[in-house]
């Protein structure tokens, strides 16, 4: 499969205070279109800000990106902002849904952001949120789902543009067991239909998913490892 995601020497230099924190140095990364890739690390490793560059969220301070063999490293806020909204969908640890937004008025806002029509995106909406088992909870706001089905509203919204690339940031984190193992269920569903997932944990049986596990210390990575090609 062709490369969708490809890192060359990248470098991230905050300045805190008088200090100089390099979060990367010298990271080069290939990620395949259709591959599921667990980005493990402990805090301070570098693994969110490796999350945020490929997700353009962040830029690097050296170095090259490539998504889908466009250079990303030097564009504007803006392009990053289209790229974003074009091509990634993000599932985050807490959420982020807006409380006083149904479900399926969180699910339309990537939508509306892209500029479908009203019908297009009640359309779309609808069947993502289908997709991940809640067609009876679309007109539920946030504090009417439990923990489990609120996450799914952010993996529907995720999906809403038909992202290329879905990054998950601890999508686990804020969940029971029993719930997370739902969640990454239909994470390997969506894997299995194609979908490149990029995950980034510091929990080993949520990254034991994966069919490849990168290891980030210190800014760099130690070990980059792929599994059979079975999915678990």
């Amino acid at each position: 499969m062709p490369n969708l995601i490809e890192l060359k020497n990248i470098t991230k230099k905050y300045a805190m205070g008088s200090e100089i924190v390099h979060a990367l140095n010298g990271v080069s990364l290939d990620i395949s279109e259709g591959e599921y890739v667990a980005i493990m690390g402990a805090s301070g490793s570098g693994k969110s800000t490796l999350m945020h560059i490929i997700g353009c969220l962040d830029t690097p301070t050296s170095g090259e990106y490539f998504l889908g063999g466009k250079a990303i490293q030097d564009s504007s806020d803006d392009e990053l902002a289209a790229v974003r909204n074009a091509a990634i969908g993000f599932i985050f640890q807490q959420f982020n849904l807006l409380p006083q937004m149904t479900g399926l008025q969180n699910v339309e806002l990537p939508l509306i952001y892209g500029g479908a029509d009203k019908e297009a995106r009640s359309e779309r909406a609808k069947a993502v949120m289908q997709m991940v088992g809640l067609g009876d909870r679309m007109n539920h706001r946030p504090t009417q789902l439990s923990g489990g089905q609120q996450q799914r509203v952010s993996i529907a919204r995720a999906l809403a543009n038909r992202p290329k690339i879905l990054l998950a940031d601890e999508p686990t984190g804020a969940l029971d067991s029993h719930t997370a193992k739902d969640i990454m269920a239909l994470i390997n569903d969506l894997v299995a239909d194609g979908m490149t997932v990029v995950l980034v944990t510091h929990d080993s049986e949520v990254a034991a998913h994966a069919q490849r596990i990168v290891r980030i210390k210190d800014g760099v990575i130690t070990s980059d490892e792929r599994k059979a090609a079975s999915r678990s």
